[in-house]
């Protein structure tokens, strides 16, 4: 018997081949993280177990800690990542513009 089993982890994706890649690409992050090579990407184990990485990958998307984002909401959420940050930016210089000035003063 599978653990966890087909029928879950096709619960949480929208076909067979999504799920495959899903648990591959978490597989290599996984292995990244493992031989201790650094990058954005290399987040570690989201559940507790000594399975072998696919399985440690399967395990996680059963338990919804790893989830597949499309490219359009990646594109999506970059774009208003970078606006916040252009937003706190802009905050940040012009505090330092004028240090006296502070926001929402209703005094």
């Amino acid at each position: 018997m599978t653990h966890p089993a087909l029928e879950v982890l096709l619960d949480k994706v929208d076909s067979k081949f999504s799920l495959v890649t899903l648990a591959a690409s978490r597989s290599r992050q996984l292995q990244d993280y493992y031989l201790g090579v650094t990058s954005s990407k290399s987040i570690p184990p989201q559940v507790p177990s000594l399975r072998k990485l696919l399985s440690l990958s399967f395990e996680e998307i059963a338990a919804d800690k790893i989830v597949r984002i499309s490219g359009d909401e990646m594109r999506e959420r970059e774009a208003a990542e970078a606006a916040a940050l252009a937003d706190a930016q802009a905050a940040e210089l012009a505090l330092l513009a004028d240090p006296d000035a502070t926001e929402g003063d209703d005094a």
